[in-house]
């Protein structure tokens, strides 16, 4: 599966293609006053890319296989139930410290007071 890559200069698009063309078309663009920005067409990612040095030596430094396409999440086995989703999380262990709640069942009437 061949990946694509955009470039853009600013808002401007300033190539699209494999990842090794793109990387060139970055380099030869230069500085510019504008930010220069790669994305996977794939993904939406963001790619960082090291564009020091000649042509040869940015190839070289290329990942050797672009960051894989998110593939969406199989089907779950069983149909979903209603309301919110199980998080696994009781609410006492998140909205206060132990100690908090042991301040709390101290006071007359409890916590639920």
């Amino acid at each position: 599966m061949n990946q694509t890559f955009t470039a853009f200069e600013g808002q401007r698009r300033l190539a699209t293609g494999p990842l090794a063309e793109v990387a060139l078309a970055v380099k030869r663009a230069g500085q510019s006053a504008e930010p220069i920005a790669i994305f996977c067409d794939g993904t939406g990612r963001a790619v960082d890319l090291d564009l020091r040095g000649s042509d040869d030596a940015i190839l070289a430094r290329l990942p050797a296989s672009a960051p894989p396409s998110e593939a969406p999440e199989a089907p779950p086995s069983e149909p979903r139930g209603r309301g919110r989703p199980k998080l696994g999380v009781v609410a006492r262990e998140v909205t206060l410290l132990p100690r908090h709640w042991e301040w709390l069942n101290a006071q007359p009437g409890g916590a639920s007071v």
